[in-house]
């Protein structure tokens, strides 16, 4: 692809420091900016409040930890950013624990219903469901295929059904986001923009008005989304999906938006950091082209052209959906074919171009 010239201009980060955690801080007209805590490497989320014609609205929620319990308890009360009324409804960009795990807690506390594309509720269902459960044993062959050793292997079936360790109990219904749909929150209008990819559904809302994006983890300034082949469903294409959303939000939302993402700090320019990811993403194809262009490789065998850290245990099962995604886009491409040897293991290999001229 030809280079951008606006994908070298550096992001504009314009909000100063974050808030602290329990804390807020106000970025547009009735819209502050929350941190909650998270027990990971990745340290925070954000969080979104605007004013409601009661109360606030609440984007993404934290993970249940104890931590974040205390944070939500001392924003909420007299005196305090959220007041008396707190969260009159909590809106989920996805489905992850870190966005979704303090929902169930804040509808209960505050009455305020919970708002997610039927994509994002449903799967959170299935995915908590796992809790309890013995590793089926399609999921071991999917990860078997991907190349993982036996330590491996038991690791992920000692693990399995951990998804809804920090998620509060969800409430049992929701009020459902669509597509283009408009939502009415307190004086303005914003606008809900679907995507996929990340995740089944991911909802990021635009407020022309704000001129505000609030992007979940569809858009991010410093890391890239993770964009994941999972056991659940092998030959899926999330790749191609998050590709093509990201084309979606650069149609339809305007480049002098204020972004707010899940991670790291609001920031302008949007459509140069859209460019990036995409002409990103399609030279990680092209090294991995290079590299199976050396002869087959199995989905281990590719990580050194896809990531930059080294990959361990506890990175393994993220490092193997991304680099399914990369290797299910180019084998719906038509660029690459997999075949599986005796010992259940898959092995990726390009398929020959044609010679020009060639008929059918």
């Amino acid at each position: 692809m030809a280079t951008n010239p606006s994908s070298r201009i550096p992001l504009i980060y314009p909000c100063g420091e974050p808030p602290a955690s329990g804390t807020a801080r106000e970025i547009a007209p009735g819209v502050l900016w929350l941190r909650m805590p998270l027990p990971l490497s990745l340290s925070h989320i954000n969080v979104w409040a605007v004013r409601d014609t009661e109360g606030w609205a609440i984007f993404d929620t934290g993970m249940h930890t104890e931590a974040t319990v205390q944070a939500w308890r001392s924003l909420v009360g007299a005196g305090l950013p959220l007041g008396e009324r707190g969260p009159n409804r909590v809106l989920a960009t996805h489905m992850h624990p870190d966005h979704i795990g303090m929902a169930g807690w804040l509808t209960q506390e505050f009455d305020a219903p919970l708002w997610m594309t039927q994509g994002e509720y449903m799967m959170a269902r299935v995915l908590i469901a796992d809790a309890g459960h013995a590793a089926p044993l399609e999921h071991v062959k999917f990860y078997r295929l991907a190349g993982w050793g036996a330590a491996s292997l038991d690791r992920y079936r000692k693990r399995f059904g951990g998804f809804g360790k920090r998620i509060y109990s969800l409430p049992q219904s929701y009020r459902r986001l669509r597509d283009g749909q408009t939502l009415q929150i307190g004086e303005h209008q914003w606008q809900v923009i679907v995507g996929a990819g990340h995740s089944p559904e991911h909802a990021c809302f635009y407020c022309p008005q704000l001129k505000l994006l609030i992007s979940g983890d569809q858009v991010l300034p410093r890391i890239s989304s993770n964009v994941s082949v999972l056991a659940i469903e092998p030959q899926a294409n999330p790749l191609d999906d998050w590709l093509q959303s990201l084309d979606k939000i650069k149609r339809q939302v305007p480049d002098d938006v204020l972004v707010l993402p899940a991670h790291d700090d609001p920031f302008h320019r949007l459509h140069a950091r859209l460019d990036h990811l995409d002409r990103s993403q399609r030279r990680a194809l092209d090294r991995l082209l290079a590299l199976l262009s050396e002869g087959p490789k199995r989905v281990v065998d590719v990580f050194s052209v896809l990531f930059a850290r080294r990959i361990d245990e506890d990175t393994l099962p993220l490092a193997t959906g991304e680099s399914l995604a990369n290797l299910n886009y180019l084998i719906e491409q038509g660029s690459v074919a997999v075949t599986e040897d005796e010992e259940g293991v898959a092995w990726y290999r390009l398929v020959p171009a044609e010679p020009r001229g060639s008929s059918h």
